[in-house]
């Protein structure tokens, strides 16, 4: 008899940016594993159907667009409130630029508005699942960054900032928290196929599929929503009760391989 492992069971956890793509996922696997699960979005259609999908007396919703502190502070005490704790903060909401490469056409606006929810939204994030972690002392707290995070070239100069960004934070927090037992990291997937990017590519799932497999490194195998959401999981248990400060890359290989110097064919 195979006896099924509840990797979150009891945790209470808080999804920012969990309506649909990585977040969505993530959602449904940290619940399927025993978690509470408060989703945070500003797409309130969508996060009403997740919790539908999930159960409601498993998972609740709130409006929160992650660049109001408030709104993000609400967020955070209703998952308090409603569970009466908070172990679990994942930062997964996160916008991609639209403007042209060259920085000389960049405008300050549309940067402005980048950093604002990759960056700042996801420090408020931290801060205050942080307020609350603090006084427990335990917790975690995860981000989603990019391969962007590792790697110049694959983005435009705001997304690219961004997602470095996200890594500074992510080391910087895991010093400082370590003393309360609440561990920090970031996973940093290679492209996938989600609305966000479908729409950014212009292409559909199936050919966004196969654009990054072509390009990218390991052959046969096609990143999805929910392997990032495994790499969480796993983030998120106590399975990496000493893994702190971490920036998982989940790319195949694809940052550490420099095409222009490729010996094996």
């Amino acid at each position: 008899m195979i006896t099924y492992t509840y990797r979150l069971e009891g945790k209470v956890v808080l999804i920012a940016g969990g309506a649909n793509g990585i977040g969505e996922c993530t959602a449904k696997l940290f619940s399927k594993h025993g978690a509470k699960v408060v989703i945070a979005d500003v797409q309130d259609q969508l996060g009403h159907s997740v919790i539908k999908e999930i159960g409601p007396e498993n998972s609740t919703y709130i409006h929160c667009d992650v660049t109001n502190e408030d709104d993000v502070r609400n967020a955070v005490d209703k998952a308090v409130s409603t569970y009466g704790k908070l172990d679990i903060m994942y930062n997964n909401a996160g916008i991609v630029d639209y403007g042209k490469p060259p920085i000389i056409d960049n405008d300050k606006k549309d940067f402005d508005r980048v950093m604002a929810v990759n960056v700042t939204g996801i420090f408020l994030g931290m801060k205050h699942a942080a307020r609350v972690m603090i006084p427990a002392r335990s917790g975690t707290i995860i981000s989603t960054a990019s391969v962007a995070s590792g790697l110049g070239g694959l983005s435009t100069h705001a997304y690219t900032c961004s997602k470095h960004a996200i890594v500074g934070l992510t080391k910087n927090l895991a010093i400082e928290l370590g003393q309360y037992d609440i561990r920090v990291n970031c996973v940093s997937p290679y492209a996938l196929a989600t609305k966000i990017t479908e729409t950014f590519y212009k292409l559909d799932r199936d050919e966004l599929e196969k654009m990054t497999h072509d390009k990218g490194n390991l052959k046969g195998t096609i990143l999805r929503a929910d392997d990032v959401a495994n790499a969480a999981l796993f983030l998120a248990s106590d399975d990496a009760k000493y893994v702190s400060g971490q920036n998982l890359f989940i790319d195949g290989g694809f940052t550490i391989f420099n095409s222009a110097m490729q010996v094996f064919k």
